[in-house]
């Protein structure tokens, strides 16, 4: 009796060792390096959910790659919602600070991207809450970059950087 019960208090301190080790580098992993994200709506159709309501994708999101806030025109990002911090929205990079856009339903035809700002929208226009309703987001705002598409396994892919090309900027920071 004595033997199981040595037997039972080891294996309990080695899993407690081992969960009390093992839980702050998965925390810290998720947090700083990247995590995984069910993308629900049709904002981003039909680079992400083209089969509508009837699925949804699962993406990696990769934190590490925004750390110094760093992106690109055409990535796909996650970011902090400007109207619910409580939110999580993902759209498509399409103007960096400097740029002037052409937008689509802002209160202004034109609108210059300001200083840690950026443009974004979805890909499906008109079902998409973006940079058209509440105008350029702060670079603070990223939350990640998101590089795969995880599931279903038939849609298994990196998301490419692309921007569609009736949405490039009328003039970008990098003419001037």
């Amino acid at each position: 009796m004595a033997q199981s019960q040595g037997w039972v208090k080891r294996y309990f301190k080695a899993f407690c060792k081992g969960f009390f080790v093992a839980v702050p580098v998965a925390v810290t992993f998720l947090d700083r390096v990247a995590c995984v994200a069910r993308v629900e709506g049709a904002s981003m159709q039909p680079s992400l959910n083209p089969g509508g309501s009837r699925s949804s994708d699962v993406v990696l999101l990769n934190h590490w790659k925004v750390r110094n806030f760093e992106v690109q025109r055409g990535d796909i990002v996650s970011l902090v919602s400007p109207k619910n911090p409580d939110q999580k929205i993902i759209k498509r990079v399409i103007a960096l600070e400097g740029d002037i856009i052409r937008t689509m339903g802002h209160k202004n035809q034109y609108v210059k991207v300001p200083r840690g700002h950026m443009w974004v929208e979805g890909d499906h226009h008109g079902h998409s809450f973006d940079s058209n309703s509440f105008g350029p987001v702060s670079l603070g705002l990223l939350h990640a970059h998101a590089t795969h598409i995880l599931w279903p396994p038939e849609r298994w892919q990196k998301l490419e950087s692309i921007l569609p090309p009736e949405r490039s900027p009328v003039q970008s920071s990098e003419e001037e």
